[in-house]
């Protein structure tokens, strides 16, 4: 299948020739079609599957096929929750619709909103979006969505972990009730799964899910250690393994700021990116990241989400993550565009139940390297401290309960801290 068997019109054709794409990924080659032909579209699919491409093409086809609208007014709006993610989408839009003589604009917050403004009075045909700014512009009367004809809500289930739903919800109950709309999310929670019964009409539902080939592309690897040990474990394998260029993954930002302080001790230089970072430091970061100036970058999960890093040799997952569905997506960094890569992981004993979660949704048990220098130890503390919880050693009543009992032989007795009664003084 080829760009040209998807009935795809010359200037964008030109436009994909001077990128040098050819072939439609699945999910484009599935999408393409149905939302050519006006249909709404549900799509569940990771990051790294060509998604942008699968409506961002559709679109600009059918605004160049229809009667052209001067004053310029907003008849697509692509609504998503990251300003990285909103930059990337603005300029594959800029890219694919090179030749077909549309304007296109991204706002987002974090930056003065007078440069937005001005290109939004001149007129523009796409607005792409992330929620907050949008909604404060159009309270501000700036942005008028009422001549939307196309909508497009991306990373769906990544704005409910955000908290812009609400805001999502508000800026929908604007938008004309006729309009073609396309919902794409990787997940879907009944939070989204009632948001997409209620905006939907009749939709084509396109999946790429998460047991794709693209995964098992990926070399994956396991360490135990324990969360002290963490910092020394990651320098140490950034130099004796062929690291090109790595992602390692942070839940917290304060974490993030912390293992960058670690590694510089270490002699190695890592950018860092959260949503506490300014907008020009992240792109900066992203900048440097890209342009191999800097061949690590920490981040946590919602900085991460969409990031377009092309030809990722190592993901690091410093900190598992809370939701299983997230280790997917940041391991699939490294197997974009069907390459393969490594993602190595650092598991705690208490973060043994997220290990857990991951590989029932992996639908398999991910190696573990038996050759580690900071290995997790009998004698770690933590050892004594998970045997009262749901993370014993050994898995039966043998190792399990010996560590107990050895922790209640050594336990103290509590000091009775009660306070004795006072003798009442005599009065005199």
């Amino acid at each position: 299948m080829t760009f040209v068997e998807l009935g795809i019109i010359e200037p964008i054709l030109k436009a994909l020739k001077q990128e040098e794409y050819v072939s439609p990924t699945p999910i484009q080659e599935m999408t393409i079609p149905p939302l050519l032909i006006g249909r709404d579209l549900l799509g569940c699919a990771q990051t790294g599957t060509g998604k942008t491409a699968s409506f961002a093409i559709p679109i600009l086809q059918k605004l160049y096929e229809q009667e052209p609208v001067f004053p310029r007014k907003i008849q697509a709006l692509i609504l998503t929750p990251t300003r990285e993610l909103a930059a990337q989408i603005g300029d594959s839009f800029e890219t694919y619709g090179s030749f077909v003589g549309l304007k296109s604009r991204v706002i987002f917050g974090g930056v003065s909103q007078n440069p937005q403004v001005e290109a939004i009075k001149r007129g523009i045909d796409i607005l792409v979006a992330t929620p907050g700014r949008l909604l404060d512009l159009m309270n501000q009367h700036i942005v008028d969505i009422h001549h939307v004809k196309y909508f497009v809500l991306d990373e769906a289930d990544h704005m409910l972990d955000m908290g812009f739903i609400h805001d999502v919800k508000k800026i929908i109950a604007k938008l004309p009730a006729r309009r073609q709309t396309m919902l794409f999310s990787a997940t879907m929670p009944p939070e989204i799964t009632k948001l997409v019964n209620s905006i939907l009409i009749d939709p084509v539902k396109v999946s790429v899910t998460p047991d794709s080939p693209t995964v098992d592309l990926i070399e994956q690897s396991l360490y135990f250690v324990s969360k002290g040990n963490k910092k020394k474990l990651l320098p140490h394998l950034l130099k004796s393994l062929d690291v090109e260029s790595a992602l390692v993954f942070s839940r917290t930002k304060h974490g993030a700021n912390k293992i960058a302080k670690d590694l510089l001790v270490e002699g190695i230089v890592a950018e860092v990116i959260h949503g506490n970072k300014s907008q020009n430091a992240r792109q900066l970061a992203l900048h440097n990241f890209k342009t191999k100036k800097t061949k690590i970058m920490i981040a946590t999960d919602i900085a991460a989400r969409g990031l377009d890093i092309d030809k990722l040799s190592h993901v690091f997952n410093y900190d598992l993550p809370e939701v299983p569905e997230a280790y997917v997506h940041r391991i699939g960094r490294t197997g974009r565009a069907g390459l393969g890569g490594i993602a190595i992981s650092f598991c705690a004993l208490e973060e043994k139940k997220l290990l857990k979660d991951i590989q029932k949704l992996i639908g398999k048990e991910v190696p573990v390297i038996e050759d580690n220098p900071w290995p997790i130890l009998d004698t770690d503390p933590i050892e004594k401290l998970e045997t009262r919880g749901s993370f014993a050693r050994g898995g039966g009543g043998g190792g399990g309960g010996g560590s107990a009992g050895g922790a209640r032989q050594n336990s103290r007795p509590r000091p009775n801290n009660r306070r004795r009664p006072q003798p009442r003084s005599k009065s005199k």
